[in-house]
């Protein structure tokens, strides 16, 4: 992809919100995004969570019993968008797929692949389709050497292997068992920054690639840029990067990728029932506000027996990977 670059080593970064004709404000919910926990089986070089087997962040009961109360209570929410760490290792999460799936919600979650793998996880896929949840699962690149120097030695094999097993189960095939891969840029080692391709374009080389070598099918493929956040943020730090790359977005910013943000019909919430405008926001612990300036919670929420307790989204420099050329997104991008 084509992006505005410039010699950036020592410029300062405009805030995000100068940036905006207008305040960033909610529409209505649609979309709650939960993350589990931050215990995985893997530790991505790249992962804005840093999540890993030594975490032992997770869901309380507690916690679990009031998100299961919220997905019954407010039929706007249309999409319950499970995610980590492996969302799947931590506590609550087939009682919230199921709390999902008995009220009419679409399940999103956002797997490794690797996970199924691992001893006490392999009724997984099976759990899956039985309950339609739509898979969208983290493939940085569809060459080996590639993937492994981003999560670990051996993940592409795995991740080959499970996206077969997937498309036995009717994944990628079936019109209730969607199946969607997820692309990230390699982190950046020097200033010659990038974006991601165009992602029509790259999903056409993924389909072709993984079905010529691999018989692989899936439906969608999302392009997501590195935003600047957890081990990104350390890597670029480490690289004297950090800077630099802040403002590479900020020269490729779009406008037009405003209306279509996902911070603005979404709720993220922590394993500690804190709720977020995005999960970019709970890892910078940056957390949603109510019009009175109280940090919101899921217990606030239960009492005000509403979701549009949230009038700005909050922002940070970091939002410009979110708006930076086509945008960028849970779903992939956004013009």
């Amino acid at each position: 992809m084509q992006t505005k670059s410039a010699n950036i080593s020592d410029t300062v970064v405009t805030p995000f919100k100068l940036k905006l004709s207008h305040p960033l404000t909610k529409k209505t919910i649609t979309v709650l995004q939960i993350n589990l926990g931050k215990r995985c089986n893997l530790t991505c070089n790249h992962c804005h969570v840093e999540a890993s087997p030594k975490r032992t962040e997770e869901l309380s009961p507690e916690i679990c019993k009031q998100l299961i109360e919220l997905i019954h209570r407010f039929p706007e929410i249309k999409i319950v968008d499970l995610t980590g760490g492996a969302p799947e290792m931590n506590y609550g999460f087939k009682p919230l797929v199921e709390a999902a799936r008995a009220t009419g919600k679409q399940v999103i979650v956002r797997s490794n692949l690797t996970i199924y793998f691992v001893d006490g996880f392999g009724d997984l896929p099976e759990y899956f389709a039985q309950h339609q949840i739509r898979i969208i699962a983290s493939l940085p690149c569809y060459l080996e050497n590639n993937v492994d120097k981003m999560r670990g030695t051996g993940v592409f094999n795995d991740s080959i292997k499970a996206l077969q097993w997937l498309n036995q189960l009717g994944y990628g095939k079936n019109a209730d068992l969607i199946l969607d891969l997820v692309f990230n840029p390699q982190l950046p080692t020097n200033e010659k920054f990038s974006l991601a391709p165009k992602q029509t374009s790259l999903e056409a080389d993924y389909k072709m690639f993984l079905q010529e070598h691999f018989g692989i099918v899936f439906n969608n493929l999302f392009t997501i840029t590195n935003l600047p956040v957890g081990r990104t943020k350390m890597h670029l730090e480490r690289k004297k990067l950090y800077t630099s790359y802040l403002h590479f977005l900020e020269l490729n910013f779009n406008a037009s990728t405003i209306e279509h943000l996902m911070c603005r019909d979404e709720l993220s919430v922590d394993h500690l029932g804190n709720v977020y405008d995005c999960d970019f926001n709970q890892m910078m612990n940056l957390p949603a506000t109510t019009r009175n300036g109280e940090i919101l919670t899921i217990t606030k929420l239960l009492e005000a027996g509403s979701l549009d307790l949230i009038n700005e989204v909050q922002t940070a420099t970091y939002c410009y990977g979110c708006t930076a050329g086509c945008g960028s997104s849970c779903g992939g991008a956004l013009v």
